[in-house]
């Protein structure tokens, strides 16, 4: 619900007029990312227009993070930052680190009402003069890749995790929603869209209840009908838990190879099962490679990138090693490494053993070497293959830089190619961390 400050709330005819501006900032994930464009295209269709980035809102819409301290530390600069450049405007924050400590962000200058679920968005756009609330998003502001939400809440209680409790309600999102979304994207020239979710993996579950198996919806459902969608586009999944890649799952990937990315973002955290235990995981580090090596068997050089924490508390050397070593089995070519941060109220943040932060700082480091040293290794394996190239960016002289369909930057020499081409490329070659190509 929404948590006003100052005893009132800007009303519609306030505010919801041509001349009224808005700005907005996201911190965290991609689905805040995609709920704030949802936001903002609400108020866009009502008559609000973006503020130069040089000139006073009237509106500032912050979208935060509570997934670190660090995330919390940098929501409440946001904050203050948007109110020092945007004095006289009226500041809606919203978001995890807004659900968590709304009694803290309603004291900060300038705030006026803090939206603590994200479910208020349509009720929140309603007070701000919009009628036609949006049922999903047109486009993703200065993007060529669109993110998708198909599903929001997560119920495991991971014991360093604190978004189960700011987003606790599982929900998955109509069939006809999503596809209707991505035609609607695909349409307004994306050719990339990427399935987000808090937890992508559990599409469809609450969908299943009381239904007998046979009856299930399960996330390969929708994305095979995403890909029997006409048009020149592919799909792409966010992090997946790699248990929940299922052997479905895998079979569309094979039938669709044109359409579905054959890159995969799973969740390992800890190689350790000593580790994922004190973690609460649902699952050992034998499951995440076997799975991993089913998909490695079915698709062609497939990409693995991952989710890491070092320093969990408790955490030994002998822990580490085996986290480091599950790296090199599955041969992750991106590793998003964190240092554990305690979060309060998650179980782990009252564990015995908290680990130095010199000792965190030094086994980031570790990862980061070892991460450049498999990014290095499953470039190399790609050069002589064609790859999906979408194109991002092209200079003044045609050279070319974009995504490939295996979550690699490939940079590519040409003078007919244009920004936002999705292009057959052969990989000739791979130094300095980019790959090669030429058309």
């Amino acid at each position: 619900m929404s948590h006003l400050t100052g005893g009132f709330l800007l009303l519609p005819d306030c505010v919801a007029s041509t001349v009224a501006s808005i700005k907005t900032v996201t911190l965290g994930c991609k689905v805040n990312q995609y709920e704030t464009q949802l936001v903002r295209e609400g108020l866009l269709g009502a008559g609000y227009r973006e503020a130069e980035k040089d000139q006073h809102a009237d509106l500032c819409v912050i979208n935060t993070c509570t997934i670190t301290n660090e995330g919390d530390s940098k929501s409440r600069q946001i904050i203050r930052r948007m109110h020092r450049e945007n004095p006289d405007a009226r500041l809606v924050v919203m978001g995890c680190y807004a659900t968590r400590e709304p009694d803290a962000v309603a004291a900060l200058p300038g705030v006026s009402e803090v939206i603590t679920d994200k479910r208020e968005i349509p009720d929140l756009l309603g007070r701000f003069g919009v009628v036609d609330i949006p049922n999903g998003i047109s486009g993703l502001d200065g993007r060529h890749r669109a993110y998708v939400k198909v599903q929001d809440g997560c119920l495991l209680k991971c014991s360093y995790c604190i978004i189960p409790t700011v987003r606790p309600k599982m929900e998955s999102r109509p069939h006809d929603d999503i596809l209707n979304e991505v035609r609607r994207l695909i349409d307004n020239g994306f050719r990339e869209v990427i399935l987000t979710g808090i937890h992508l993996g559990h599409y469809g579950v609450d969908f299943n209840k009381g239904k007998p198996k046979t009856d299930w919806t399960r996330l390969s459902h929708l994305v095979r009908n995403i890909c029997n969608i006409r048009g020149d586009f592919r799909v792409r999944l966010s992090s997946i838990e790699a248990t929940e890649v299922t052997r479905e799952l895998i079979e569309v990937m094979q039938e669709f190879p044109e359409k579905v990315c054959p890159h995969l973002h799973v969740c390992v955290q800890s190689g350790s099962d000593r580790i994922l235990r004190r973690m609460k995981r649902r699952w050992t580090r034998k499951h995440i490679i076997d799975r991993c090596n089913v998909v490695k068997e079915a698709l062609r050089k497939p990409a693995f990138s991952t989710d890491l924490i070092v320093g969990f508390p408790g955490e030994t050397e002998n822990d580490f090693e085996d986290s480091l070593d599950i790296c090199r089995q599955i041969g992750f070519s991106k590793i998003h490494m964190f240092p554990f941060s305690p979060r309060r109220t998650t179980p782990a943040a009252e564990m015995p053993d908290q680990i130095p932060g010199n000792i965190k700082s030094e086994r980031g480091a570790v990862v980061k070497q070892l991460e450049s040293q498999l990014k290095a290794e499953y470039f190399e394996s790609l050069v002589g293959e064609r790859l999906q190239l979408l194109v991002e960016k092209v200079d003044d002289s045609g050279t070319a830089w974009g995504t490939s369909c295996r979550y690699a930057q490939v940079k590519i020499d040409s003078p007919n190619v244009n920004d936002n081409d999705l292009l057959d490329v052969e990989i000739v070659s791979a130094r300095d961390g980019q790959l090669l190509g030429v058309k």
